[in-house]
């Protein structure tokens, strides 16, 4: 993740910072976020319901990426997958009408964003368009964030959840020059 993917002067909620430090000392320990803090010369009080500046954020991916050696990207996946346990805890609500992950992704833009902007109204929230298929679904996603690899972490982390295997393509994506990121996702029982 670089500054360049994010809008200047863009905010990021605290709930993604406490989610990321709960993800990263779930994995790595508690001395890994607090030398992380240290990195970036950061205090690290996030609170969930405050608004935190996006280049914070990407200081502290690039700090874990360094730290394993990982391009951000790949750690902004892993960010994902890793903390939909966590989600899926907090929010049960949101995970069990579904017996599926199809059924669940469906639901982002009308059910889960819904909820969140109830919280955070001025949330700058990614836009998902959805085309299922009989092995799937295909996911275009929208944001200035241009954090597909985030989106691509949650499906798998939601898969993960289901019980079910994800594979995953990208043959549009935002960082590329295209007009939005189209994610396919071919899912199969596990």
């Amino acid at each position: 993740m670089r500054t360049s993917l994010f809008s200047r002067g863009m905010q990021v909620k605290g709930i993604i910072f406490k989610l990321f430090e709960q993800t990263v000392v779930a994995a790595h320990g508690p001395d890994a976020w607090d030398d992380m803090l240290d990195e970036c010369g950061f205090d690290g009080v996030y609170t969930s319901l405050g608004n935190y500046a996006d280049a914070d954020l990407v200081a502290l991916v690039d700090a874990l990426a360094a730290r394993l050696g990982r391009p951000p990207d790949d750690v902004v996946r892993w960010l994902g997958r890793a903390a939909m346990p966590q989600l899926a805890k907090a929010h049960e609500e949101f995970f069990a009408a579904h017996t599926g992950t199809v059924s669940f992704l469906l639901t982002l833009n009308d059910i889960i964003h819904a909820e969140v902007r109830k919280l955070y109204d001025v949330a700058l929230l990614p836009q998902f368009e959805f085309t299922v298929l009989p092995d799937g679904v295909d996911l275009a996603y929208r944001s200035a964030r241009r954090l597909c690899s985030l989106a691509e972490g949650f499906v798998e982390g939601a898969a993960d959840h289901f019980g079910e295997h994800v594979e995953l393509s990208q043959p549009e994506c935002l960082k590329k020059g295209d007009e939005r990121c189209l994610i396919r996702c071919r899912f199969s029982r596990s």
